[in-house]
């Protein structure tokens, strides 16, 4: 019996460390469970803090654009996405503003949190260097065809976005204006030289280039002149972001890198249409060069046309007073055909007088495509559908098109330059996409 007894203890022993190991492997598991539980969000009582998320494009929008060659939307830009904020500053977002909360807009509730987060954060620092009177800082002029280009130098320094401390941007303006040396009679390839000699001299003197080779960085320029004046200087185009009239992409432009600046001819000559419907009796308007060979296809299949009103040049002055910007407020349709580039200032001057806007134009990247549905508001064409564009135009019943009208009138806030800038007008429309830009940098 006493031999027998070391053999009971030993077996006691192994019983009691295997209770142990149990208990340890129970209560580890039992506190790893406890743990990731306790990772997860409670149901909060309260909106949550404000985050930041990343979210894709509409599909829809998307598909639309692979189908027309003309993009309604960036298929690659995200989307910030701010979630409601602590206390009251939710109620807020629910305001008596009816028009964010339309189908005009992509996200409209996610698009005004994320413009009222930019008001508060966004910061821009301009580059100090170079001589306003020649071809830097301030405007040559805020009328013309490159009146948005002016515009958006002298809006930068009224605005609340710019800083004078470097270290609290998020992105860096190259000051430099072709528009200037356009008007000065500069011919292009010094032009050229003038951008490359400026920008190596930024480079030179301020670590903020290097930084991210030139991705924190924009150059605003209108209409083909600046295009072709920069195409010239690789790694400014490349890198840094450009916003343009002209933002084909047949011709380099980046839909998520750049943004498209819409053309705007101001000041208007007559004031803004809209909620006009009965006075519109044409279907159709266009009138202008032929300078593009869509123009030449237009003005010979249907200039003489009985219902859609198409002349192959523009209306003489000697036929009335502002003949030209009447016919916007009696036409239901107005067509825009791409000039010499896919762009044209005739798409702002349909916004502005209540005219739906019928682009027809390949490879066009709209105005702030990302935040506004321009389908809700236009028509978009490929250029082959020119043939038979007033069967399209016809096919739109009354109600589509009183549809349409309305959320134009809705939008023209976005296509105005003012000065001081006013919220939600062209100036706040790009620095938003700006805003969108540097939050792709980001991450």
């Amino acid at each position: 019996m006493i031999a027998g007894k070391p053999p009971l203890q030993q077996s006691q022993l192994f019983s009691l460390k295997g209770s142990v190991l149990t208990l340890s492997i129970l209560t580890l598991i039992s506190f790893t469970y406890f743990s990731f539980k306790s990772l997860r969000p409670p149901l909060p009582f309260s909106p949550p803090t404000p985050q930041i998320t990343l979210l894709p494009s509409s599909a829809t929008a998307t598909a639309t654009a692979t189908a027309t060659g003309t993009n309604t939307t960036t298929p690659s830009q995200p989307r910030i996405v701010a979630e409601k904020k602590e206390g009251n500053v939710g109620e807020e977002q629910e305001d008596n503003d009816d028009d964010f909360f339309t189908d005009i807009y992509h996200s409209p509730k996610l698009f005004k949190m994320n413009f009222e987060e930019m008001e508060k954060k966004f910061k821009i620092y301009i580059y100090p260097d170079g001589d306003p009177k020649t071809f830097y800082q301030t405007p040559r002029k805020l009328t013309g065809k490159y009146a948005s280009e002016g515009y958006f130098f002298q809006n930068i320094r009224e605005s609340r976005f710019r800083t004078e401390d470097p270290d609290q941007a998020h992105l860096f303006f190259i000051p430099i204006s072709c528009h200037k040396m356009r008007g000065k009679g500069t011919p292009y390839e010094n032009m050229t030289i003038i951008v490359q000699n400026y920008l190596d001299g930024l480079i030179a003197k301020y670590p903020y280039w290097n930084r991210t080779l030139g991705a924190d960085h924009f150059f605003v320029t209108c209409h083909d002149v600046g295009v072709r004046a920069t195409e010239g200087v690789p790694f400014l185009v490349k890198n840094a972001i450009r916003v343009v009239c002209s933002p084909s992409y047949d011709v380099g432009f980046i839909p998520h890198k750049d943004v498209a600046l819409p053309q705007v001819l101001q000041p208007f000559a007559l004031p803004a249409g809209g909620n006009d419907v009965e006075n519109r009796t044409s279907l159709g308007f266009w009138a202008g060069h032929r300078n593009s060979k869509i123009r030449v296809i237009l003005a010979r299949v249907w200039e003489n046309d009985t219902e859609l009103d198409i002349s192959n040049n523009r209306i003489s002055r000697a036929t009335g007073h502002l003949v030209y910007q009447k016919r916007f407020y009696r036409t239901k349709f107005c067509i825009c055909p791409g000039g010499s580039q896919v762009n044209s200032a005739r798409i702002t001057d349909s916004i502005h007088y209540g005219c739906v806007p019928v682009i027809l134009s390949n490879y066009y990247d709209l105005p702030f495509n990302d935040i506004l549905d321009w389908q809700k508001f236009a028509v978009i064409l490929k250029e082959s559908d020119v043939y038979q564009l007033k069967q399209i135009l016809k096919s739109i019943s009354h109600e589509e098109f009183v549809s349409l009208h309305n959320n134009l009138v809705k939008v023209q806030k976005h296509f105005q330059w003012n000065t001081p800038p006013v919220k939600f007008d062209a100036f706040h429309m790009v620095i938003y996409e700006l805003w969108l830009r540097h939050h792709v940098i980001k991450y």
